[in-house]
């Protein structure tokens, strides 16, 4: 063999490998769920196999995401107490064993109350939450289960971030350190839904916003601080789409593409509110949950005067959401039913 073609053998070995190794990167104009156009990116690229999956799974009323790297196995939220058989099931069906990374938002019943199994059926790496003391009975005792089997517990705070691998990262936004330190103190009156952690999940060009039960205190909050990181591809609609969240100046500066939204069918709550639903899909009336009457919606407008329309994905009527992204395309498939 010449000089010549070793040259170039050795040249094309180069660039598939750097084409292999590459991971959540540059951008591409991409697909959103049923195969419909999306502006995730802008250069074109040959299509690559996905690097990060998330799943919003089916578990009822409370929280529990999924989320899944080459790498890592990641789990924010874990569902509330008496769904745990459900969690068991969308976790096994997903072929999870080990858990690598636990976050957990914020110590509700909803949110906490899959823990016990988790430590029981599965191996945990490592569990990050906001850091603050609950006397919650589900927080004191999986603290106990954290100790007695040596898994490490680390606090969350607006700057964090964590490596999920194959270059995802999440990106924490809250709480501040000031209301991270505050919570720890005696004394300290608690309002757990406005200390949840909430995060950007970021793959190249794509973006998913995690909420937790976050309301509208802490959307001020995050507007002040992170107005220009808080865009996203796809929001995770805060407190299950409650009208306590989603404000309109919030959602503009998120300007989602799509909202998934977990909840339980016929549910105490009314969960999704209805305003709130109507203010993600653009419609101009909603009926008041309330009073049974007709109103004007409040619309998400940016300042070219478009109106705000993203696609709504709900488990009670979708069942499990999958999202499934190479960084720079994205598709969001359900198991049941397709996109209001």
């Amino acid at each position: 063999m010449n000089m010549r073609k070793k040259i170039g053998i050795i040249l094309g070995l180069v660039m598939l490998t750097i084409a292999v190794l590459a991971g959540c990167g540059a951008a591409t104009n991409g697909s959103s769920a049923s195969g419909e156009s999306s502006n995730v990116a802008s250069a074109p690229a040959a299509a690559s196999p996905a690097k990060l999956t998330v799943k919003m799974l089916n578990v009822g009323q409370g929280d529990a995401i999924l989320v899944q790297t080459a790498e890592q196995t990641v789990l924010v939220d874990t569902s509330d107490v008496d769904e745990r058989d459900k969690l068991k099931r969308e976790l096994d069906k997903a072929g999870v064993r080990k858990i690598d990374k636990v976050i957990l938002t914020h110590p509700h019943a909803d949110h906490i109350g899959g823990m016990a199994l988790l430590l029981k059926d599965y191996e945990v790496g490592e569990v990050y939450d906001n850091g603050m003391p609950s006397t919650s009975k589900i927080y004191i005792n999986y603290m106990k289960e954290l100790k007695a089997k040596g898994i490490k517990r680390h606090a969350l705070k607006d700057g964090d971030v964590l490596d999920f691998g194959s270059g995802v990262s999440f990106q924490v936004m809250f709480p501040s350190a000031e209301i991270a330190a505050a919570g720890t103190e005696p004394g300290y009156k608690h309002d757990p839904n406005n200390e949840s952690v909430v995060g950007k999940l970021i793959c190249g060009e794509f973006s998913m916003l995690l909420t937790g039960d976050a309301e509208k205190e802490v959307e001020e909050k995050l507007l002040a601080a992170h107005w220009a990181d808080l865009h996203s591809t796809i929001l995770k609609s805060g407190h299950h789409c409650s009208a306590t969240a989603s404000s309109v100046h919030f959602l503009k500066a998120v300007w989602p593409e799509t909202v998934l939204i977990s909840c339980g069918a016929g549910n105490d709550y009314g969960h999704p509110h209805p305003d709130v639903l109507a203010r993600y899909l653009a419609e101009p009336k909603f009926t008041d949950r309330r009073d049974g009457k007709t109103k004007k919606t409040k619309l998400v407008k940016n300042d070219k005067g478009e109106i705000l329309k993203a696609k709504v994905y709900e488990t009670d009527k979708n069942g499990t959401i999958t999202v499934t992204t190479d960084g720079n395309t994205y598709e969001v498939t359900a198991e049941q039913g397709a996109a209001q």
